[in-house]
């Protein structure tokens, strides 16, 4: 019998196989140099551009199990209480499932990590993490220049309204503004950051910045909402759609495209106040 040679060995400890669910844990593998392992993607993967070839097996909340299976993957990744269910049947029929749950930029660092490590990519991760915590670190240091913090609201869905979650309120603290419902961000589950038409108004934000999951911000409507045209951030023109792809995915896109497009409102509303 042929024995494996030690690099061999060590190539198996690895999975060679890899669905990836949602499109950060692609992205991420991309950034590792590691797509090649990729075998199926999320329908809603965009970045990188590349990864649209991959083929789509899943959107959000639902997947094709079938093309999953035939697909042959050593591992799935998941993310979030929203997949749970997806997890318990492929569990279920027999594959191997890694579920992140990731809801600060402390834990998306950490998906980072443990990712790098499952593919055997550990100085490569944290290389990738030293480069986006320094990224965050300049857009702070640059952010501490503003003449004051301005206050922002951020919208994750309209209807209910849908205040902004962990590390999307982090960001914007990077970017240099103030949350205007800081004692929601914790609160991992949509429903619990549901907030009031006159609660905003009262906390009178400057810089309304809204993503809704998917589809189109309609700016006219947020300003249409009753008492809204009171609020500062829409008198003053400081409505403003963050691309979803770009904020409301947690892993490096949030962490590089997302805090630049934030930080780059956040300075121009900042400067006009001076």
């Amino acid at each position: 019998m042929s024995q494996a040679t030690p690099s061999t060995a060590r190539h198996a400890e690895y999975p060679r196989r890899i669905v990836c669910l949602t499109d950060e844990t692609t992205e991420t593998l991309y950034l590792l140099g590691e797509q090649e392992r990729i075998v199926g993607i999320s329908a809603y993967a965009s970045r990188p551009k590349e990864a649209r070839s991959k083929p789509r097996v899943s959107a959000f909340r639902d997947a094709n199990f079938e093309k999953i299976l035939a697909l042959q993957p050593d591992l799935v990744l998941a993310f979030s209480d929203v997949q749970a269910a997806i997890t318990q049947e492929l569990v279920r029929r027999g594959l191997t499932v890694m579920h992140f749950n990731q809801r600060s930029v402390a834990q998306i660092l950490e998906m980072i990590a443990t990712l790098a490590r499952l593919v055997g990519k550990m100085s490569e991760g944290e290389a990738l993490i030293e480069k986006l915590q320094r990224g965050l670190e300049e857009t702070s240091e640059a952010a501490a220049k503003f003449p004051r913090r301005p206050r922002v609201y951020f919208e994750e869905w309209d209807s209910p309204l849908i205040s902004g979650i962990e590390w999307v309120e982090e960001l914007i603290e990077v970017s240099g503004g103030e949350p205007v419902f800081p004692e929601l961000r914790r609160c991992g589950k949509a429903q619990d950051r549901v907030v009031d038409l006159a609660e905003v108004v009262a906390r009178d934000p400057e810089v309304i910045l809204a993503s809704w999951c998917g589809k189109r911000v309609k700016k006219e409507a947020i300003a249409a909402r009753p008492g809204w045209s009171q609020i500062s951030a829409v008198r003053n023109g400081h409505v403003y759609e963050i691309d979803g792809d770009s904020i409301l995915q947690p892993g490096p896109a949030s962490l590089t495209d997302g805090v630049r497009e934030i930080h780059a409102i956040l300075a121009r509303v900042a400067a006009e106040s001076r």
